[in-house]
């Protein structure tokens, strides 16, 4: 076969196939034993019909297509090896240029390509502080507020009612049915739908109603919300005067948390250094991840950035169904198509994820970063029991055994991912703050850390 590529400006390749006359002749002849082998061709056992007679029986035509689907079938991967392309997705024939000599042309989504550029100079600090003391009284009223008695009353919401809302919008996130908040002193930035919204329902009694207007930022987490207006109808159903359990040592076995006030303090402390860090931990690497992006080139194919977009409207879908709305529902809502939706919103964050996923991907590459068997084990043991934490029993599994063995798997990549996710991380952090050190000097200095411990324990077991 003589081939020729044509690189596109869309990231795919042509691939314009000359095939030898001979092959293309012995594949007809396989596609007459083929077509002979379902037909019935009077005098012939099926598939011994001689090659011409199945040409005047069925015609040039059928067998041509038929033997052009064969070397498809049987050459297509050869071509793409003898190319040296390395595709993103499934190709196709495009054209057949001509029969004599057989020519073909085949358009090849390419797989995404990504140069980081200087990625090793640039540098971020990493800024995190621990809370305050008054996140950890502020996370001791939300656990005293989760083991309060509550009791009906009648009168208007005062500071410190627990309040059942419901909640309607004409934008479909903002809507609840029977949505309960705690009417707190302070600002909380944890607070649904935004901060300040339950003090806005303080002096309504059950049953009287309230229209509240809000504008989002442009930076809010939530991609439907972003900058947006909105008008919110709530409802008042029940107001419920709270009171709330002493910090005790009583409080503290009741919460789980210890047996004593102290160790309570210290399991709260450490919950919330935990969340914190988290949540800044989420914003340095997205904004550390979009630096690395200004520097880097990436180029993919549309077919990459559709598929991505069916993972992100896959994740709305799930979201959705948990509120009760269908997509279709939710689209008439928003006054849109499912085309325009996917086009306008879908297609921006689909972007974003696969564009920070690519990046990673290069980051695991060009540094050479390995999974750790160690932490494999401690990530799918962890996810093993978080599932059964909420519940989940592994011996009802649908499918028995082999659903078992589905599911394992599938936890198991899970893990992976999460894993290597992690370590590309850290390594771009350690570059960012100026502390990088490439995988192999990593590696060398472990050895030599571990080795007089083995030296220590030989020599204690002599």
């Amino acid at each position: 076969m003589n081939i020729e590529k044509q690189y596109q400006e869309d990231h795919s390749v042509k691939l314009i196939v000359e095939v030898e006359q001979d092959k293309m002749l012995n594949f007809k002849r396989r596609a007459a034993t083929k077509i002979a082998s379902r037909g019935n061709i009077p005098g012939f056992r099926p598939g011994k019909a001689p090659y011409d007679v199945v040409i005047r029986t069925y015609g040039e035509g059928a067998v041509t297509e038929q033997a052009v689907d064969l070397f498809i079938d049987m050459e297509y991967s050869n071509i793409l090896k003898e190319a040296d392309v390395n595709p993103g997705a499934a190709g196709a024939l495009e054209s057949i240029d001509s029969l004599e000599p057989p020519k073909f042309t085949f358009r090849v989504p390419l797989a995404p390509d990504v140069d980081l550029g200087d990625y090793h100079s640039i540098r971020m600090p990493y800024e995190w502080k621990t809370p305050e003391q008054k996140d950890v009284d502020a996370a001791i009223e939300d656990l005293r507020q989760m083991y309060a008695t509550t009791e009906n009353v009648d009168r208007a919401i005062e500071t410190g009612d627990y309040v059942l809302v419901d909640v309607k919008s004409e934008t479909p996130e903002l809507n609840r049915t029977g949505f309960a908040t705690f009417v707190r002193n302070e600002d909380r930035d944890t607070e649904w739908p935004y901060n300040g919204f339950a003090k806005q329902l303080l002096g309504l009694k059950a049953g009287e109603s309230k229209t509240i207007k809000h504008k989002f930022p442009e930076e809010w987490e939530v991609e439907e919300l972003k900058g947006k207006n909105v008008e919110i109808e709530a409802t008042v159903k029940t107001v419920r005067g709270v009171t709330l359990p002493d910090i005790n040592d009583d409080f503290a076995k009741m919460a789980g948390a210890g047996e004593t006030v102290d160790a309570l303090m210290e399991t709260v402390k450490k919950d919330v250094e935990t969340r914190s860090q988290a949540e800044y931990d989420d914003k340095y690497f997205v904004d550390l991840i979009e630096k690395i992006k200004e520097g880097a080139t990436i180029k993919y194919h549309e077919h990459t950035i559709e598929h991505e977009s069916e993972h992100v409207l896959s994740d709305l879908s799930n979201r959705l169904s948990q509120q009760g709305m269908d997509l279709e529902t939710y689209f008439k809502v928003r006054n849109t198509t499912r085309e325009q939706f996917i086009e306008d919103e879908v297609k921006p964050v689909a972007k974003k994820r696969l564009e920070r996923g690519l990046i990673l991907d290069e980051i695991v590459r060009k540094e050479k970063i390995q999974l750790d068997n160690d932490a494999l084990d401690a990530e799918y043991n962890n996810t093993l029991n978080s599932l059964a934490m909420q519940g989940m029993d592994f011996s009802k599994v649908r499918g028995g055994r082999k659903g078992q063995k589905q599911l394992s798997e599938a936890i198991a990549m899970e893990s992976a991912s999460r894993v290597m996710t992690r370590k590309a991380l850290d390594m771009i952090k350690s570059i960012a703050m100026g502390e990088y050190k490439p995988v192999e000097e990593t590696k060398a200095e472990d050895t030599e850390e571990a080795a007089p411990a083995e030296n220590e324990q030989e020599k204690a077991s002599e």
